[in-house]
């Protein structure tokens, strides 16, 4: 129990909510009825996934997060988990993805490497490219297409659409949340758009994902047939986005205010509209 509440920490376990409610919208979209059993073998391979990914960035990451004033106590570099146990916590996890993957369907299963080398590769792309931040997005917005494979065995095309809205939903957050870091990825020759273009440039790009993110969730209602309900989510999820630049564009002191809480209530409420308009 000591070592899960220590893994708990180190992947931050409670930032799943990020990517859960858009598995579970598209898994409302594509089924016509409720299977407890696949509810939570889909849960449990996004558990599994996340713990894999954010298990990788946090060992490739010691070297850079040891030095950096934000995250040096962190439990990766501060001694409260070892190498290890870190490698112990990855390959578990994704042995489990794999293993769980095959009780879900077929498409899932041979899935699960490409999945697991997209969410690994992440870690490496800040040393080497500024677009590491849509890569990130590429990794949640996998979450989506995975719930629509769970219950419909294909990739439906409004699935697609609500990945790339999640995408761009996330690169942009991303942008905002590593302008923090900006000094530091400077100094260190880390890449990031923050550190590559400046402030005023980051924001403007951060603003134009959160537009095309509007886009795409718009076309994802569209061609998934919702009505009133899914529309009004969207409007919602405008006004958090807005909100959301405003919030950093008055103050970077609200980044952790934008990122986190934000971005979470944006999810959940997204969710429970579409639960409405599908159910009722």
């Amino acid at each position: 129990m000591n070592y899960l509440l220590k893994m708990a920490k180190l992947v931050k376990f409670e930032h799943t909510i990020f990517s859960m409610p858009f598995i579970f919208v598209s898994m409302l979209v594509g089924s016509n009825s409720f299977d407890l059993k696949l509810l939570i073998l889909v849960v449990l391979e996004a558990i599994f996934a996340r713990n894999f990914a954010m298990g990788v960035n946090r060992y490739l990451d010691r070297d850079i997060d040891i030095k950096n004033e934000r995250t040096k106590d962190r439990p990766s570099v501060n001694g409260e988990v070892d190498e290890n146990e870190m490698k112990l916590f990855i390959f578990a996890n994704a042995i489990a993805f794999i293993f769980f993957g095959y009780f879900i369907n077929d498409l899932v299963f041979y899935s699960t490497p490409f999945i697991l080398a997209v969410l690994g590769g992440y870690s490496y792309f800040k040393r080497f490219s500024e677009y590491a931040h849509l890569i990130l997005g590429i990794s949640l917005g996998l979450a989506p297409i995975g719930g629509a494979m769970a219950v419909t065995n294909c990739v439906p095309e409004w699935s697609v659409f609500l990945a790339f809205g999640v995408m761009f939903w996330v690169g942009g957050f991303d942008i905002l949340y590593s302008l923090q870091d900006m000094e530091f990825d400077k100094k260190e020759g880390l890449f990031s758009i923050p550190s590559k273009y400046g402030l005023e440039p980051s924001l403007a790009l951060s603003g134009f994902f959160h537009i095309l993110t509007i886009i795409f969730w718009y076309l994802f209602i569209f061609y998934a047939h919702l009505g009133f309900f899914g529309y009004l989510a969207l409007l919602i999820s405008g006004g958090f986005l807005i909100y959301e630049q405003k919030l950093v564009r008055d103050n970077l002191d609200n980044i952790p205010k934008a990122f986190f809480d934000l971005n979470g209530y944006l999810g959940i409420i997204f969710f429970v509209l579409i639960f409405i308009d599908k159910v009722f």
